[in-house]
C-alpha cells in the first residue's frame, strides 16, 4: 500500500548542540580530550529512487557505519507514486570517511535501489555554487543578491552582473561590483536580437543562472544550450498574472493577498516548476506605491530562499512541473 510519508528527525545525541560548533561535537564514547577529538564536518545527501523496503535503513547504515551521526532526516513518498525522496544531513570525521570514499559509497546506495537521483554535499569541503545573475533596469533584486553574498547569507559565489540596461559608473551597484571585483557587462538588446549567444559566452563555468528581474524571456534554443538550471523570480502569485506588470494587473483586480513566485524557467513563460512562494495581506488602503513596496519587499526575500534552499540540496524534481522542497 502506497502511503504519504514525511518524516522529520532529530537525535537524541544532538539535542542542545544548536549553540556549539561542529568542532566541539564528538561521538559517543569518545573521550573528552579536546586535544584528541576529531573535528566533524557537516554533510547533506538527497536520494531518488523507486520506492522499496529497506531504503532508510539502508541509508542510515552507509552513513553509521562510517562512524557518520545523522542529525536530520526527511522522507516523502507520495500516495500511489512509488517514488521514494528523501534528504538526510549528517556529521562526519573526514579523517575516517574521506570525500572520495563517501561517494563511493552513495554510489553503491544508488545502484543498489537504482536511484534516479543521489547528490552529496560536504559545504565545507566543496566549492561554493557559482552563479552569473541576470538583471534589468530594476535593482532591488539585484542589490539584495550582492549583499547577501557578500554579508554570507548566500552560499554562492557570483562570476558577473549581465545587464540589458547600461547603468552609470557612479551609481550603487556599478561601484559594489567595481569594488568586490564582479564584472559587470552591459549587453544592449532589441526585439530582433536578444543577445544569448553572447550571454552563452559569459557564463560557461556557472553552475546556474539567476534572473534577478530579467525582463527579457530566455528562447528554448538559449536553455538547451545552457543545459543547467535558471531561476526566476515573478513579481505576481503564479499562475495569476502573468506577463508584465503583474502587481498593476493585481491592483486593478483588487486582490487582497499579493505574493512572489520563485521558480525554475523552461519554455514556457512564467510555468517551470515552483521553488518558493511568499505572500502578503494588502486591503484598499493601499495605493499603488505601497502595494508595488511590498510586492518588492516579497520578491527580494522569495528568490534569496529559493537559492538558498536550492544550494542547500532542498528543491528536487516532482512530476515534470512540480519539486519536492523539504
Amino acid at each position: 500500500m502506497s502511503l504519504t510519508r514525511r518524516v522529520s528527525t532529530s537525535l537524541p545525541q544532538v539535542i542542545g548542540f544548536a549553540n556549539r560548533s561542529f568542532k566541539s561535537l564528538r561521538f559517543p564514547g569518545q573521550s573528552l580530550d579536546s586535544s584528541s577529538s576529531p573535528v566533524l564536518t557537516h554533510g547533506i545527501h538527497v536520494f531518488q529512487c523507486p520506492d522499496a523496503v529497506g531504503i532508510v535503513a539502508k541509508l542510515s547504515d552507509c552513513i553509521a557505519s562510517k562512524g557518520g551521526n545523522i542529525l536530520g532526516a526527511d522522507v516523502f513518498v507520495p500516495e500511489n507514486k512509488r517514488v521514494f525522496y528523501s534528504r538526510s544531513q549528517f556529521i562526519f570525521d573526514p579523517v575516517k570517511w574521506p570525500r572520495e570514499q563517501m561517494d563511493e559509497d552513495f554510489n553503491n546506495l544508488s545502484k543498489m535501489f537504482n536511484a534516479m537521483r543521489s547528490v552529496v554535499r560536504v559545504p565545507d569541503q566543496d566549492p561554493k555554487y557559482k552563479i552569473a545573475v541576470l538583471a534589468s533596469k530594476q535593482d532591488h533584486c539585484l542589490v539584495d543578491l550582492l549583499h547577501g553574498w557578500q554579508d554570507g547569507r548566500l552560499p554562492v559565489d557570483i562570476t558577473c552582473v549581465i545587464s540589458n540596461h547600461d547603468r552609470g559608473s557612479n551609481t550603487h551597484v556599478i561601484r559594489f561590483l567595481e569594488r568586490h571585483g564582479i564584472p559587470y557587462h552591459y549587453l544592449r538588446t532589441t526585439k530582433e536580437n536578444k543577445r544569448e549567444g553572447d550571454i552563452l559566452e559569459l557564463v560557461p563555468n556557472t553552475d546556474f543562472l539567476v534572473l534577478a528581474r530579467y525582463m527579457q524571456i530566455l528562447s528554448g534554443n538559449f536553455l538547451r544550450s545552457y543545459g543547467k538550471d535558471v531561476i526566476n523570480i515573478h513579481h505576481g502569485l503564479l499562475p495569476s498574472f502573468k506577463g508584465g506588470n503583474p502587481s498593476r494587473q493585481a491592483f486593478n483586480a483588487g486582490v487582497k493577498l499579493i505574493g512572489a513566485t520563485s521558480h525554475f524557467v523552461t519554455e514556457e513563460l512564467d510555468a517551470g516548476p515552483i521553488i518558493e512562494q511568499m505572500v502578503e495581506r494588502v486591503s484598499h488602503r493601499d495605493n499603488l506605491l505601497s502595494f508595488v513596496q511590498k510586492s518588492e519587499n516579497l520578491e527580494k526575500q522569495c528568490l534569496a530562499k529559493a537559492i538558498k534552499s536550492y544550494c542547500e540540496l532542498r528543491v528536487l524534481p516532482y512530476e515534470g512541473k512540480k519539486t519536492v522542497v523539504f
